[in-house]
């Protein structure tokens, strides 16, 4: 098991995108929800995830066959520097603070498989998800570890603030 960090999780403000084409030793993470397309390609229409899917094609069937294979899980593809974290089971939900504790959790147990990298995470369930970050923070603090950076893309508005 990772050790996770005893801080609050690490904060920077930025793209994600930028990290992504800058270090080529990262991940990124890419919020997802549990639902299927007719054709069985993941649902990936909004955020993150449309970016996502437009910039790598092949994601929404490769999470689609993974989604049906395993379920609504974390799930990484090193060739695309990607991980995928679901942050709800809908994607007209709202993010759910369980499934978001449970997904770094699982991330930075897959993370062991790149003890080198580091890896850039959203606000995870902040946007869509309809959750504010000073709550997901302390929900996930327990599992962070050191090599998982959190990036805003802006300072988060007043309301949302800590």
């Amino acid at each position: 098991m990772p050790s996770p960090s005893s801080r609050l999780p690490h904060e920077l403000i930025g793209n994600l995108w930028d990290f992504h084409r800058a270090e080529s030793n990262c991940f990124i993470v890419i919020p997802t929800n549990g639902v299927l397309k007719a054709n069985g390609d993941a649902v990936m229409g909004a955020g993150l995830a449309k970016q996502a899917a437009q910039q790598f094609p092949t994601l929404p069937k490769l999470l689609g066959q993974a989604i049906r294979d395993t379920g609504n899980a974390v799930y990484f593809w090193t060739d695309k520097r990607l991980f995928t974290l679901p942050t709800k089971h809908h994607w007209n939900a709202p993010s759910e603070l369980a499934l978001i504790q449970h997904g770094v959790e699982r991330l930075a147990l897959a993370m062991e498989e790149f003890p080198d990298s580091r890896v850039y995470c959203p606000l995870l369930g902040c946007g869509l998800g309809q959750l504010d970050w000073p709550t997901v923070r302390a929900a996930i603090t327990p599992y962070v570890t050191d090599r998982m950076l959190f990036v805003s893309p802006s300072s988060p508005p007043a309301s949302k603030r800590a």
